[in-house]
């Protein structure tokens, strides 16, 4: 059998799979092509169309793969993802396979992608992923920053007043955040950050994930942009931030939570420990003692 007959035998299973077809979004390596999955390297060859950020680059990863992309390649990215939408997924409607992918990672986040799913779903067309390295994720992993809870906030402002609004509207988010940045403008990203988060605000600055010189930077974010200055930083980058610490409560705010603990049945002492314990994660916190002693006049008043 022949390899043009194998693959119309396997779009014609994929058809019977998914019905009227199907858009896949596939991640792909973010640095080492070692990172492409099995699933994105047979949908290089299987798809009836694959709609690319950058075809050149698409043809590039493919050689380095050792592949021969089997379908008809199309470009597809920000200028013109609005316009070719429907295009491409008149092929799904037809019960064609189209292969969606980008320079690096999983479309549509901070790359085209978004507008095609948001039209398939108006359509009644089927959608799925090949996932795969994420930027985002690498960077939280390697950083050493709290990871338990975090908020992607994708490339900051380029202007110098919308990116400080930016920023200051963030001054108080808890959870991790990630960034995107371009090299020519990470050291004024992390001065502008240094600015609205505080000098000492814990960082890592995360470049050439998965590539031969990966590189990651951990510090202050003051520290950091001095080290920007001084040696400038190339490649793709991500920079992560650690939350903004909890506020410490003041020992007159807690008495209330102690008594309201006491009057379902706590004993006194257990209930001014666990308040007080509770009041020190994150940073902050009160003395077990001063907080006992104002219980004590709190229930004598």
């Amino acid at each position: 059998m022949s390899s043009a007959e194998t693959r119309a035998d396997r779009r014609a299973d994929r058809a019977a799979d998914h019905a009227g077809g199907v858009l896949v979004l596939a991640a792909t390596p973010i640095g080492n092509p070692d990172d492409a999955s099995p699933r994105l390297r047979r949908l290089l060859v299987e798809a009836d169309v694959v709609a690319a950020e950058d075809t050149r680059r698409l043809h590039g990863l493919a050689g380095r793969l050792g592949l021969e992309v089997g379908g008809r390649v199309v470009s597809y990215h920000e200028h013109n993802e609005t316009a070719r939408a429907d295009d491409l997924l008149d092929v799904v409607e037809g019960g064609g396979t189209v292969l969606v992918v980008t320079d690096a990672g999983m479309p549509s986040v901070s790359d085209p992608g978004y507008r095609v799913v948001t039209r398939a779903v108006e359509r009644g067309l089927s959608v799925t992923t090949a996932p795969g390295p994420s930027a985002v994720l690498a960077a939280l992993a390697v950083s050493g920053i709290a990871t338990d809870r975090f908020t992607f906030e994708g490339f900051p402002p380029r202007k110098p007043g919308e990116r400080r609004r930016a920023f200051e509207a963030l001054a108080s988010e808890r959870r991790t955040m990630v960034f995107f940045e371009a090299p020519h403008r990470i050291a004024d990203t992390l001065d502008a950050m240094a600015e609205a988060f505080g000098a000492d605000r814990p960082a890592a600055v995360c470049r050439e994930l998965t590539k031969t010189y990966e590189e990651v930077l951990r510090g202050g974010l003051g520290e950091l942009a001095a080290r920007a200055v001084a040696e400038p930083l190339r490649g793709e980058i991500c920079v992560v931030v650690a939350g903004a610490p909890a506020a410490a409560a003041s020992v007159e705010e807690l008495v209330d939570e102690v008594l309201e603990r006491v009057a379902a049945g706590e004993r006194l002492k257990e209930a001014v420990a666990a308040v007080a314990e509770a009041s020190g994660v994150g940073g902050g916190g009160v003395s077990k003692r001063d907080l006992y002693a104002a219980a004590l006049a709190a229930r004598a008043s």
